[in-house]
């Protein structure tokens, strides 16, 4: 059977350069940094920056790597729609090396996440059932942006951060560290809503119910918005909780500075979600390792 939502190619075998376009380097920060604020969390114990190192690794080019191509590869259809260049319909790779190079990479992250420790194994392997399931199929939970958009954030910042603090540790994270890497994971949330403005049309044609789909522009920047500043307002009530004073402080005057970008990106959602991801995100993330160097002084 023909597929016609790739160009055919003479190429047998995928170059370098198209097998990193479809492990997509650029979407390896948010798990990395997830991991990052982890380590960070729990303080690094002395002789195991190997095992952080290889967390890293783990978090970012294996398991963030192998989700993008995952994606790729079962998207190739309403990619061909909305970014027929993408590295998949464009034939740059040929075939049904989208669906082996997700298999191998799959299988590499087991491998590695076993050398970690039982905890490590079965964050990776619960990171890619929610990676294969939000593509694939008939569970394609990417198909309701409530749904889809809940398995990411999980997966793009809570299980990196919990992975890294079991890394780190040797052992199951405290439970401050968890209830904290669950509310940003949940915010997160609002941060894969704003990828989906830029592919609304092919959504509508191929029956995908983003949030912007589901409730509109404007019903699904407000919601983006919400679930944001709501996580955080979570996270300081937590920390209030716990006592801490200057770190509520720090992520109150973060929320604050995106509520005050909110209304101009409400005006405007389409045309100003890019803006509004790249610095309300950016004031998110940095609120995340602020929150990870309180924890570590529990």
């Amino acid at each position: 059977m023909v597929d016609h939502s790739v160009i055919p190619s003479d190429r047998t075998l995928p170059s370098l350069g198209a097998v990193i376009a479809l492990l997509k380097p650029i979407t390896w920060f948010p798990p990395m940094w997830a991991y990052a604020c982890g380590a960070v969390s729990v303080g690094i114990a002395s002789g195991r920056w190997p095992e952080v190192i290889l967390g890293v690794v783990l978090a970012g080019p294996l398991l963030c790597g192998t989700s993008q191509a995952i994606n790729d590869w079962f998207d190739r259809h309403v990619d061909a729609i909305n970014e027929p260049d993408r590295v998949i319909p464009s034939g740059r790779m040929p075939g049904r090396w989208g669906l082996w190079i997700s298999l191998i990479g799959s299988v590499v992250s087991l491998c590695v996440a076993s050398i970690l420790g039982i905890w490590i194994l079965l964050a990776a392997g619960l990171g890619l059932v929610l990676a294969w399931g939000y593509s694939m199929p008939p569970f394609r939970f990417k198909q309701n942006g409530w749904i889809g958009n809940a398995a990411v954030g999980f997966s793009y910042e809570t299980l990196p951060w919990i992975t890294a603090a079991c890394a780190s540790l040797g052992t199951l994270a405290p439970y401050e560290v968890i209830l904290v890497a669950l509310f940003y994971g949940a915010g997160a949330h609002g941060i894969m809503t704003l990828n989906d403005f830029k592919a609304i049309e092919g959504d509508r044609q191929m029956g995908v119910a983003s949030l912007p789909v589901q409730l509109g522009t404007r019903g699904a920047a407000r919601v983006s918005g919400a679930v944001m500043i709501g996580a955080q307002v979570g996270v300081i009530a937590l920390l209030l909780g716990w006592g801490f004073v200057w770190t509520p402080l720090i992520v109150s005057a973060l929320c604050l500075l995106q509520l005050a970008a909110l209304p101009r990106f409400l005006a405007d959602p389409i045309g100003k979600a890019v803006w509004y991801s790249g610095l309300g995100v950016g004031l998110y993330v940095t609120g995340m390792m602020a929150t990870a160097v309180s924890l570590s002084g529990l």
